[in-house]
């Protein structure tokens, strides 16, 4: 899976992060490879809870069973 990243500076420092294609994931870090990082960590917990939206409207989850 491939999700596209926003990395914005901080005004008290470091970085906000954020995954547009998944609402509320936000992270920060202190410099760049911080940031991603702990957006790594958000994504994967993220996935665990929610589905994955799409533009058109399905829902996709991966079950492993």
């Amino acid at each position: 899976m491939r999700l596209n990243v926003i990395l914005e500076p901080s005004d008290e420092g470091g970085y906000t992060v954020y995954v547009p294609s998944l609402p509320g994931c936000i992270s920060e870090g202190d410099d760049i490879e911080d940031a991603l990082t702990n957006i790594q960590e958000a994504i994967e917990l993220y996935l665990e809870c929610d589905p994955i939206p799409h533009e058109d409207g399905l829902v996709v989850r991966e079950l492993v069973i």
